[in-house]
């Protein structure tokens, strides 16, 4: 069975889509960190209205 070979989204280099591959679709533990990171730190993000919370008036968080 021929291995599916994707581009890793963070360095674009060739990343094996296998169950031997724990970092797919990376190729590596460091792109899936930077990808985390770039969550993290808002530089992804989903584009959508922002949603004010209601106090519930309870301290449980």
């Amino acid at each position: 069975m021929k291995t599916l070979t994707v581009n890793c989204p963070t360095c674009s280099e060739p990343a094996q889509w296998s169950r031997e591959n724990s970092f797919r679709p990376f190729c590596s533990e460091r792109c899936q960190l930077i990808d985390l990171g770039q969550w993290a730190d808002g530089s992804y993000h989903v584009p959508g209205e922002i949603i004010a919370l209601e106090e519930t008036g309870d301290d449980t968080g």
